[in-house]
């Protein structure tokens, strides 16, 4: 028997990566029965898509009864994942897309779809920045979280190669750098400045290989760096072994 008196639920969302893969910011809007909650949070390195569906997931999973959701989202792909069974059709598959390539974001869709059984969730697209109420609403939540001292971690995002280079190459310096590169160095902390066009450590600007100008003084030293790599941007240096020679063979 159906149940009539089943909760009707509104959510909102709205949010943005800097740069995509980057820092996420969003903010959502749940509303029940007139009342409104608000909520806003960031992640110190993800997708737009993944946080698109991460959100939706989040508040579904908050309801504590079965409940008909009305999800207003600006993502198509979250829409189109689930009305044109997309996801549904990469589940039947063990998640593949094609014979060989696995379906991207696949640990989110899995607990989608888990959802939107348990519930009654439809979707409505809302363009973006359209004069929507409560999507404006969203925008200026996402905005408060940019200053949020704790921001979460989306721990089942890996990035692949092409994601890398794209958030390198793509990085706005004038905001969030720091922290952005802090997790861009966790891909591989290994990796040293050694040659021309490296990327620097600290702002991921390439480094230009430079000649020191000797002097006496140098000559009192054990050894001597032939050349050295400089970051233009933020003017950090970097010396290497390669770079060494003894101070007997420098001719000044």
């Amino acid at each position: 028997m159906t149940n009539i008196n089943i909760p009707e639920v509104d959510l909102y969302s709205d949010g943005w990566a800097n740069p995509n893969p980057g820092i996420w910011w969003y903010g959502i809007i749940l509303s029940y029965k007139g009342i409104k909650k608000e909520f806003y949070q960031g992640f110190e390195l993800t997708t737009n898509n993944r946080m698109e569906l991460l959100w939706v997931i989040t508040w579904l999973s908050k309801l504590k009864t079965r409940s008909k959701v009305q999800v207003y989202t600006d993502s198509q792909y979250t829409i189109n994942g689930i009305q044109k069974w997309w996801a549904e059709k990469w589940k039947q598959n063990n998640w593949y897309r094609t014979k060989t390539e696995k379906a991207v974001n696949f640990d989110l869709w899995e607990t989608l779809l888990e959802l939107t059984e348990k519930h009654q969730v439809s979707f409505t697209w809302v363009k973006w920045h359209n004069w929507h109420i409560e999507n404006e609403r969203c925008d200026e939540l996402a905005t408060l979280s940019m200053s949020m001292d704790v921001i979460l971690v989306d721990e089942n995002y890996i990035p692949n190669e092409s994601e890398k280079q794209k958030t390198i190459w793509s990085l706005d310096r004038n905001q969030n750098t720091e922290k952005i590169i802090q997790v861009l160095w966790k891909w591989d902390p290994s990796l040293k400045v050694e040659k021309d066009g490296d990327l620097c450590r600290k702002c991921l600007t390439p480094v230009i290989k430079k000649i020191p100008k000797h002097t006496k003084k140098t000559l009192l030293k054990r050894f001597y760096y032939k050349y050295y790599f400089n970051c233009p941007w933020c003017k950090t240096n970097y010396m290497t072994n390669e770079a060494k020679d003894d101070v007997k063979n420098l001719k000044i």
